[in-house]
């Protein structure tokens, strides 16, 4: 086991620095000057001398290998750097919209396991049959339904039904936490109905697999009570693919809620990188890929591990 985390920890660490060297080369070759884009985004002028003070603030006057240097070594002390358009530290522009993305990311995720759980188990159990057929439809229908349409079909049926949608403006939990509860509920509802129906079908397929094991009938021929046999012998071993979608699709919903975020009105990060994109900010946009970077590597390492302890086999010897 200790090996596997060594081995983990390398490759984390080598595809940190490879996304970041792509994403400062990729955003280098971009056309346009950040600083020269801010003061001339909104009809301004400025003169060469100021814009070169500017860039020289900025440290986009320095050459790109003095740049790349200070960028990785920033990295190391988890700086992100300035951002140009607030020019407020990239970290703090994040941990002001970090929370709320992950709290809309993490209820999702439960109701994403809440949902596909007793579909898959049950898809399985009932295979043929005319409820297996519905739950198929159910989770083919989240499957096929973009969450950005599903989003308005939710506003609208708000609306329409009850003449009330969540409050577009940031609400705190401390004060209103109802409110606070409303305003995350429905946008997790949206991408967890998508989650679910991924999980779900996955779940299904693996179950029908285990089900059909020599050590399941071996437990049935024993005598072993059928609720057993599924929920201690047979989901455990149908789990395992499970855990690696399910990691993925959470790592995906911290980067991947920008539709859902604009059309509920929710400050995330989501929104930010829509921002970065527009003010044409690349000091906050590398900073933001990074942040996706590290969420996606270290999901991935969380869930070699649980793989590893629920499946000793994949351990690296």
């Amino acid at each position: 086991m200790f090996k596997l985390l060594l081995h983990r920890i390398g490759h984390l660490l080598f595809t940190l620095w490879a996304v970041a060297t792509l994403i400062f080369c990729m955003l280098r070759v971009l056309p346009g000057d950040p600083v020269q884009f801010k003061y001339i985004s909104d009809g301004g002028s400025i003169s060469a001398e100021q814009l070169q003070v500017q860039r020289a603030r900025f440290g986009y006057d320095q050459p790109l290998l003095v740049q790349y240097g200070r960028w990785i070594g920033g990295l190391t002390r988890l700086d992100l750097g300035i951002s140009v358009w607030s020019e407020n530290p990239i970290s703090q522009e994040i941990s002001q919209r970090f929370g709320i993305t992950l709290q809309i990311a993490l209820v999702a995720l439960l109701i994403g396991l809440v949902m596909a759980l007793p579909l898959g188990v049950l898809g399985a159990l009932t295979r043929g049959t005319w409820l297996d057929q519905l739950i198929r439809v159910v989770t083919v229908t989240g499957q096929s339904i973009p969450s950005f349409w599903m989003a308005m079909l939710v506003i609208l049926a708000l609306l329409s039904l009850t003449g009330w949608i969540p409050s577009i403006q940031e609400v705190s939990f401390a004060e209103k936490p109802l409110e606070h509860l409303a305003q995350l509920f429905f946008p997790a509802l949206v991408v967890g109905w998508r989650l679910s129906s991924v999980n779900a079908r996955l779940l299904r397929s693996s179950m029908l697999d285990v089900l059909g094991q020599d050590y399941v009938r071996t437990a049935h021929a024993k005598g072993v009570p059928p609720a057993r046999v599924v929920w201690r012998h047979s989901l455990a071993n149908a789990l395992l693919p499970t855990v690696t979608v399910i990691g993925l699709e959470f790592a995906g919903l911290l980067g991947g809620l920008v539709v859902t975020e604009q059309i509920f009105n929710i400050n995330g990060i989501g929104r930010l990188l829509i921002q970065a994109i527009s003010f044409n900010d690349l000091a906050l946009v590398q900073g933001l890929v990074m942040l996706f970077a590290l969420i996606f590597v270290t999901v991935n390492f969380v869930v070699d591990i649980v793989y590893a302890l629920l499946d000793p086999r994949v351990r690296v010897h």
